[in-house]
């Protein structure tokens, strides 16, 4: 039996700053440049979430896209839209770059949707900057 997959898009609205306290306020500068402003600045992000599994032989659907919906707009959606990352307490630790927030998204999402089913994730931020993680299991969980 092969494997299909879906790729659905959601949305949310969100505001970040680029900084670290690891840094100077120098370096922080240097590194993030415009992105590191104290005021923040915002995107309008997309979401694309990749799920397949075996398909089923009498709907030819590989999972519930209602289901899904539901578990995205529950986890993800509703917990970013018109918010401040780096208020969210996962960010208290990390700066709030894509590359951090697919991952985030990734551990949020792979606890919810039937193991296996979760096949990618990925953020798109700015017209020029796309974020993607593939895995296998939570990140947080990985040594």
């Amino acid at each position: 039996m092969g494997q299909r997959s879906i790729t659905r898009r959601y949305r949310f609205c969100a505001a970040h700053r680029l900084h670290t306290d690891h840094f100077s306020v120098e370096e922080n500068r240097a590194v993030f440049g415009k992105c590191n402003n104290p005021n923040g600045h915002g995107h309008n992000y997309v979401v694309l979430v990749t799920i397949g599994a075996p398909e089923d032989a009498q709907s030819g659907r590989t999972v519930g896209v209602e289901l899904l919906d539901r578990i995205v707009a529950d986890r993800i959606v509703n917990r970013f839209d018109h918010h401040d990352l780096n208020q969210d307490p996962e960010f208290a630790a990390q700066t709030t770059t894509g590359e951090n927030l697919v991952l985030l998204i990734w551990d949020l999402l792979v606890k919810e949707i039937p193991d296996g089913q979760l096949k990618k994730v990925a953020v798109i931020e700015t017209r020029d900057n796309y974020f993607e993680y593939t895995g296998s299991a939570p990140v947080a969980a990985r040594s």
